[in-house]
């Protein structure tokens, strides 16, 4: 690598390296530098053009008084060296006040700011100050249950949950104690692909998934255990239609004009977005090449052509949140201390809504990914579009921020997925040749946008910090009040060493297992291990071997927490005796179900995210098993006296 990609590779924060599991150093070749350059929006293709950006970049630099961000205390005046004399600064606060500042002895006086996120101008350039506070809280020791709401509807009842399917099931929860129910992201999908069901590959994190909307007559077909998504989301879709004409009949609501003139434009080009995909299929990659620009004419004449269409999928988004909101409200209104757990998504699929009306603030041809392990020898390809950290400065973080508020609404705690990105992303070129590399995201930045947006809406936020940690940010996370995720089946020191309970993170979630993983039922049985097999990912030795690995952990966890019996009661008197704040229990472990919920390196050789529950949504508030489990969160000291009933 020449010095000049060198140069900009230390410039733009791609990473020169990284160190892989086994120990080997990989170094970042010339064609991944460019390739990440050109996603970043840097020309770097020939010597010329890198010369060329390095000479932008070095001059931007020169003339700036100030970085492109400062993290400044909210309520409390603060100064500020200058690097070059300015002739004029002018304060423009996230209200739109706007306020023409001093600037003398090469030093700038900030006056006191409220919480948010605020603009200065120095002679025409521009630096984002964000006034967060140092740390969150820590919450009140609490307890939870993670559910699916897909899986809110029983085999009989047929269908998917909707979102009066998980109001039914917070309300019986709320009875039993439990502080929390946590959902995977509700984010909007792809109706228009009823195969694209994975709630971890989104068309939009700010919007939400329209086919968990209550219908007036709740009888869909599909029974069976296992979710039929084409038939039922082609009977929704038809039902959601005759809901819509009914709801029209009846004239203009007030309170859905109110609604769509607050969301403004950026509504009016997701609508759009979900109105070209009844047409020309849910991905824009695949439309017409005028219509994959959001700002073209051809889009302006479709929206003028096409309002009912438009205006069906604005009212969609709009019953989609008013019912989550009912659910939330139910929580509030029923006693649990955080209500509704939601999650968010580390990225956003390449082609979908997102990318589509906001593509300013994404890198363009590269994926989310990992590396090589051995796991996965080719390394991972998530197939979902990284924000761009260069566009997301410049655009004074305010995507994320108002990715995170729209979930704020609704959430008293929030999951922030794979939270290792916010120190760094994995970025793989969409050739399919071109090794990925690490790219550093501004890590302090984007914490103090979430201590901004989660102080604003008194919320909790978890960071899922599992996996290959980067140096420093587990304790970047507990300086901003950030839980971490501990996870009972990874806590050992060694194999079948297992953490004990006082061992535990306090700033923390604890929890058994998670989605991915197996099942308290199933992982004892080793059914992980035993499927990987069936299905071809794993040989006959490494099933073997896999399998005498997993009795010597199910042994070293007996013998620590006297669950000999496999009862999941043992289990949850364990988990429920960690010293982390918050704890979740799965409801699949709860109602003791062997087949976990996702199975990862799969698509259609296992039925992920299909799988009821076998307890309708309002009868489990008064099943035995999670009375039991109530219990023994009461006597671990979980749950306050007040809510039992």
């Amino acid at each position: 690598m020449n010095e000049t990609l060198r140069d900009l590779v230390d410039l733009t924060g791609i990473h020169h390296d990284y160190w892989d599991q086994t120990g080997h150093r990989v170094e970042t070749s010339e064609h991944t530098v460019r390739a990440l350059l050109g996603a970043m929006g840097f020309s770097a293709s020939t010597e010329a053009e890198a010369a060329e950006t390095l000479a932008g970049l070095r001059a931007e630099a020169a003339v700036r008084a100030l970085p492109r961000w400062l993290i400044v205390p909210p309520e409390a005046a603060s100064s500020h060296p200058l690097q070059c004399a300015v002739c004029a600064v002018l304060l423009i606060c996230e209200d739109g006040r706007e306020e023409p500042l001093d600037a003398a002895d090469d030093m700038l006086l900030l006056p006191p700011l409220p919480l948010g996120i605020h603009r200065l101008l120095l002679d025409g350039h521009e630096t984002t100050l964000l006034a967060a506070p140092e740390h969150l809280p820590l919450p009140d020791p609490g307890w939870g249950v993670t559910l699916p709401l897909y899986g809110l509807r029983t085999e009989d009842e047929g269908g998917y949950g909707d979102y009066s399917d998980l109001t039914r099931a917070v309300e019986g929860l709320a009875k039993g104690g439990a502080d929390f129910v946590g959902l995977n992201p509700v984010h909007a999908g792809f109706p228009a692909d009823p195969n694209a069901f994975s709630p971890y590959s989104p068309s939009h994190r700010r919007r939400f998934n329209t086919v968990h909307i209550a219908l007036p007559d709740r009888r869909l077909n599909g029974g069976g255990p296992l979710i039929d998504y084409p038939t039922t989301i082609r009977e929704h879709r038809a039902g959601l239609e005759q809901a819509f004409a009914a709801f029209e009949a009846r004239g203009e609501d007030p309170d859905f004009a109110a609604w769509v003139a607050q969301e403004g434009a950026s509504l009016q080009r997701f609508a759009t977005y979900q109105a070209l995909s009844d047409l020309h299929g849910p991905y824009w990659f695949d439309w017409p090449e005028a219509l994959r620009d959001h700002a073209s004419p051809d889009v302006a004449a479709f929206r003028a052509k096409n309002p009912g269409s438009i205006r069906f999928h604005a009212w969609a988004q709009w019953m989609a949140e008013r019912q989550l909101a009912e659910a939330a409200e139910a929580a509030r209104a029923r006693g649990m201390r955080y209500g509704l757990y939601l999650d968010l998504a580390v990225g956003t699929h390449p082609h979908g809504a997102e990318t589509w009306s906001e593509g300013h603030a994404f890198a363009s041809g590269v994926s989310l990914g990992a590396p090589p392990d051995a796991f996965s020898p080719d390394g991972q390809v998530w197939a979902l579009a990284p924000f761009n950290p260069h566009a997301l400065a410049a655009a004074h973080f305010r995507p994320f921020a108002e990715t995170l508020r729209r979930q704020f609404r609704y959430a008293g705690l929030l999951r922030i997925d794979h939270a290792l990105g916010f120190e760094r992303a994995f970025w793989v070129p969409d050739d399919g040749k071109t090794p990925g590399a690490y790219v550093a995201m501004p890590r302090d930045a984007l914490l103090a946008v979430v201590r901004i947006e989660a102080t604003r809406a008194g919320a909790t936020v978890v960071g899922e910090d599992l996996g290959n940690i980067p140096d420093g940010l587990q304790t970047a996370l507990a300086a901003s009040g950030i839980l971490g995720c501990r996870v009972a089946m990874f806590e050992q020191y060694s194999h079948g060493d297992f953490r004990r309970p006082e061992e535990y993170t306090e700033a923390a979630l604890a929890s058994f297992g998670t989605h991915d993983l197996p099942t308290w039922k199933g992982w004892r049985a080793g059914r992980d291990i035993e499927v990987r097999h069936q299905i071809g990912i794993l040989s006959d030795e490494d099933f073997s071997n896999g399998q005498d690995w997993r009795r010597g952990e199910v042994g070293g966890f007996d013998t620590l927490a006297g669950t000999q019996d496999g009862a999941s009661e043992a289990m949850h008197r364990f988990i429920g005796g960690v010293r982390s704040r918050l704890v979740a229990l799965q409801i699949e472990d709860i109602l003791d179900l062997p087949e976990q919920a996702n199975l990862p390196g799969t698509v259609d050789t296992h039925p992920n995210w299909r799988r009821r529950l076998p307890v309708p949504a309002a009868e489990l508030g008064g099943h035995r098993a999670i009375a039991r489990a109530s219990v023994i969160m009461r006597e671990t000291g979980r749950t306050t006296s007040g809510r039992q009933e």
